[in-house]
């Protein structure tokens, strides 16, 4: 087998993959929007999505998983990296933060204004969003650190990181409140923008 052939086998597989996924994704919504959260099994989830409920459990540990996990962190990351090396910390953040999102909203709007609904009317998903956040938190501090050569728990860091995600998170909940009347990247960026401007406030 030549590298190439067995990356384009890989490059399948990592297709096959994200399909799976993404229809677990797609049914466990429409099972939850019509029968509700609690109601809703693991194993409906999976006979709806024609898979085992063993391979529902690879793809997502927990049921709560199914809503929470997406590309996010990684888009953020992979943004993070292509800043400007020489860029200032809070605006790197927010060049990241911004263009991952845009990417996770252009790929599938209504499915992202689904999920976040359902996250805050249902108690054991706002809870996990919160822990989620904290882990988001936590992996763009060390990422950062590790491109300016700081310690991953350094406090401006984190504190940077972690305000940042309150707007996005703010601007986020918002839009779903307001059953996504106004367009999500607009919400996000006058929220980055409001949090600059009382940072900028607060420096003079």
């Amino acid at each position: 087998m030549t590298l190439s052939s067995a990356s384009s086998r890989s490059s399948l597989r990592e297709r096959k993959k994200a399909l799976t996924r993404r229809s677990i994704q797609e049914h466990a919504l429409r099972l939850f929007a019509a029968k509700g959260y609690e109601a809703t099994t693991v194993q409906e989830i999976a006979a709806a999505a024609g898979v085992s409920h063993m391979t529902f459990f690879r793809y997502f540990p927990t049921k709560e998983d199914v809503i929470l996990i997406d590309d996010y962190d990684r888009l953020i990351i992979e943004q993070l990296a292509a800043r400007p090396a020489g860029e200032p910390i809070m605006d790197k953040i927010r060049g990241a933060l911004k263009a991952g999102l845009e990417r996770v909203y252009a790929a599938d709007r209504e499915a992202l204004l689904a999920r976040t609904r359902l996250i805050l009317r249902t108690p054991a998903l706002r809870a996990r969003l919160w822990e989620q956040q904290a882990s988001t938190e936590r992996l763009i501090a060390r990422a950062l650190a590790a491109a300016s050569g700081q310690e991953g728990d350094d406090l401006r860091l984190r504190v940077a990181v972690a305000a940042s995600l309150a707007a996005v998170t703010t601007a986020v909940l918002v839009w779903a409140e307001n059953e996504g009347a106004d367009e999500l990247p607009v919400l996000i960026d006058q929220a980055l923008s409001a949090l600059r401007n009382e940072l900028g406030r607060a420096d003079g």
